[in-house]
C-alpha cells in the first residue's frame, strides 16, 4: 500500500490571484469564486460538489487546464479540440504542487468523453502512429460499447495507479451497481498512489472515508460530511420514508 499524504499529494492546493481577477464577467460572478482564496486537497481524495450552476466543473477544468490537460480531457498528450467553450479561469489560478509526479494522468469529462472517444479513433486510423491508442482503453472501440462500459474501461483498463485523476461527473452514466463499482476502483487506485479530484452527485461515490468533500453554494465553498450533504438527506429520506415523501410530493404537484 502505498498512500499519499500531504508531503508527497501531487497537487496540494490552488490560489486565486485575486490581484488580477476581472470583474463582472463569467466565471468571475459565481460566488465561490468571489469568496475564495486558496483551496487545499486531500492528499487521496477531494470531491467537489453541489447545485447545478454553482461552477463545480468549471472549477474542474480550470484545475485540469493549468495542470496541462486538454480542456475536453484525455491524458496529457491529448490535444484536440471540438469546440472552443472553455472559460478563462485557468488563467487566474495558481497550482501549488507537492514534491512528488505523477506518473499517469487523466482527465475525465463525461460531458465530453465522446469527443475524446471519437479522437482514439481519428488517432489509430492515421497510418505509422504505431500501437494503437485504444489497446490503453482495453482494445474494444468506446463507441462500441454502451456509455456505461466505455466509462468503466476507461476506469478499469486505462488507470494505471501513481496517477493524477481529475473526473467531472464520472458517475452520468453509471448504474448503482457500477458507481459501487467505481468506488472500489478509486480504493485501488489510491492505495497504488493516486490523487483524485471529482466533481459528483452520487452519495456513493462520494462515500470514501480517505477524502475531503467541498461544498459549492451561492455562499461560496465549505467543507462537509457525507452525511450533512443534502445528496445524502435526500436519497436516505426517499428509502427510509418513501411513501409519506411521495404522498406529499404528488399532492404538491396537484395544486
Amino acid at each position: 500500500m502505498t498512500l499519499l499524504n500531504t508531503n508527497s499529494q501531487y497537487i496540494r492546493a490552488i490560489r486565486l490571484k485575486q490581484e488580477q481577477l476581472p470583474h463582472g464577467v463569467f466565471p468571475f460572478t459565481l460566488p465561490f469564486i468571489q469568496n475564495m482564496h486558496e483551496l487545499e486537497f486531500h492528499p487521496n481524495i477531494t470531491y467537489v460538489i453541489g447545485e447545478n450552476g454553482m461552477g463545480k466543473s468549471t472549477l474542474l477544468e480550470a484545475i485540469a487546464i493549468a495542470y496541462g490537460f486538454n480542456p475536453e480531457g484525455g491524458t496529457l498528450n491529448f490535444n484536440f479540440s471540438n469546440f472552443d467553450s472553455h472559460s478563462i479561469l485557468d488563467d487566474y489560478i495558481r497550482l501549488v504542487k507537492g514534491a512528488e509526479r505523477a506518473r499517469d494522468h487523466f482527465f475525465f469529462r463525461a460531458e465530453t468523453f465522446y469527443n475524446v472517444a471519437t479522437n482514439i479513433e481519428q488517432l489509430d486510423e492515421e497510418p505509422g502512429y504505431g500501437r494503437r491508442v485504444i489497446d490503453a482503453f482495453g482494445g474494444v472501440s468506446l463507441h462500441e460499447q454502451s456509455h456505461g462500459e466505455s466509462f468503466f474501461a476507461v476506469f478499469r483498463e486505462r488507470f494505471r495507479g501513481n496517477g493524477l485523476y481529475i473526473l467531472d461527473e464520472p458517475e452520468a452514466a453509471l448504474s448503482p451497481l457500477r458507481q459501487i463499482s467505481l468506488l472500489s476502483r478509486i480504493n485501488e487506485l489510491v492505495t497504488e498512489g493516486s490523487q483524485f479530484i471529482i466533481s459528483t452527485h452520487s452519495p456513493i461515490i462520494m462515500a470514501h472515508p480517505l477524502s475531503k468533500i467541498i461544498l459549492i453554494t451561492e455562499d461560496g465553498m465549505q467543507e462537509t460530511t457525507l452525511e450533512e450533504t443534502e445528496h445524502y438527506a435526500i436519497m436516505k429520506q426517499f428509502f427510509d420514508d418513501r411513501d409519506r415523501l411521495l404522498h406529499h410530493l404528488f399532492q404538491s404537484d396537484e395544486h
